[in-house]
């Protein structure tokens, strides 16, 4: 019988793990931390290791490596919240199947599991996603503006590439993404596919109205180049082709020009699976800092906000009873719609069943006793303290 490892210092990931295994018909063994893990890899052969990052005694990374110090070749998949996900491309070099992003979905965990074990056409049939994306270089090194993490065979990963005509949709969809996003931009079919043969995309997004050129086939042609890539329609908000059309068409997913800030955040939260102004580990929703001028402040609670109610959401559905908020890096300068958004986040958490507890600056603690709302809600002053309690 296969047997998969599942190395994680949550007893609560081990279980939501353990089961989802078992349901697939694998046999499972656990260990809380890397020393542990060594230790009964000692004793057990094993055909997968799903292993944690962040974990007392060892961590992830450091257990990695020295079981490929001792020769042992097991296909391992790293599991790293966002905030740690940097951390994973020095474990690509020493031989990483895949990784996944906590918290993650049942659907997305079986996925990579069966395509580690080679099982993938025989298992997963239907459910395998039509666009995912298998490269793990594509995190292999930090992505900056114009920059990527290099393949074999002497090619690049890039996040985006961007086929527009007109250069200043390529200026202005940069000045919109993240800076960790890596892009490239062309303005004739020529340029793209001479790019797609040379490196590797995430998604390709291409302009519908190309002089001289027919966009639906320009996309075939990329798609045969790129076949893991997420072909994206960018198309006017009053052009008459619609979602479904252009789905019909071939495309994967459609982008509106002019781009809309929350359009925009849907979008790659959608494709990339990355929150840039919030990381998950386990329970811990912890809030990234504000970059960027005062006006911008709606549009970072907001986005905070629909993370925040994803995350409860996949919180309740892994039967955690609490959620700690780590309020560290929330800019107080505009307490009042730091104090919104925690009330906000509060009403979300009550309605799902589970116990909002906070961690902030002595700033942000006196702040939320003065208010009727919040002043009961438990309060640390660091992550550490927050979670010996809530054990």
């Amino acid at each position: 019988m296969t047997r998969i490892f599942t190395v994680d210092d949550s007893s609560t990931i081990r279980t939501i793990i353990t089961k989802q295994m078992t349901d697939l018909g694998f046999e499972v063994e656990q260990a809380e931390h890397g020393i542990e893990g060594l230790a009964k890899l000692e004793e057990i052969e094993v055909d997968l290791i799903l292993l944690d990052v962040t974990m007392p005694n060892m961590d992830g990374p450091t257990m990695l490596a020295k079981l490929r110090e001792r020769g042992n070749k097991t296909p391992v998949i790293m599991l790293t919240s966002e905030s740690k996900r940097a951390i994973v491309s020095g474990a690509v070099k020493l031989g990483i199947e895949d990784y996944i992003l906590k918290p993650f979905k049942p659907d997305e965990l079986r996925t990579k599991v069966l395509k580690a074990l080679k099982m993938g056409d025989a298992r997963a049939g239907a459910d395998m996603p039509v666009a995912s994306n298998p490269d793990l270089a594509s995190v292999a090194a930090p992505a900056q503006p114009g920059g990527g993490a290099t393949a074999p065979g002497n090619r690049q990963f890039f996040d985006v590439l961007v086929v527009d005509d007109m250069e200043n949709v390529h200026k202005k969809l940069r000045s919109l993404l993240p800076a960790h996003v890596s892009m490239n931009a062309c303005v004739s079919a020529r340029e793209a596919l001479q790019l797609c043969q040379e490196r590797i995309y995430r998604i390709v997004l291409i302009d519908m109205v190309i002089p001289d050129v027919n966009s639906v086939a320009l996309m075939n042609q990329l798609r045969a180049i790129q076949p893991h890539a997420v072909m994206v329609a960018l198309a006017l908000r009053s052009a008459s082709e619609g979602a479904g059309v252009l789905k019909g068409q071939g495309f994967h997913d459609s982008l509106c020009k002019p781009f809309e800030a929350e359009a925009l955040d849907t979008f790659l939260s959608k494709h990339f699976d990355s929150n840039d102004v919030m990381s998950i580990d386990a329970n811990v929703m912890q809030c990234s800092g504000f970059e960027g001028k005062d006006d911008r402040l709606d549009r970072y609670f907001t986005r905070l906000r629909t993370l925040c109610r994803e995350a409860l959401e996949k919180l309740a559905s892994a039967c955690y009873e609490d959620s700690i908020l780590d309020l560290s890096a929330v800019p107080m300068r505009n307490s009042d719609k730091v104090v919104r958004y925690v009330i906000d986040t509060e009403k979300e958490a009550r309605k799902l069943g589970i116990i909002l507890i906070l961690v902030g600056s002595a700033d942000a603690k006196r702040i939320m006793g003065t208010i009727m709302e919040t002043a009961s809600l438990p309060f640390f002053a660091t992550v550490t303290e927050a979670r010996n309690v809530a054990a």
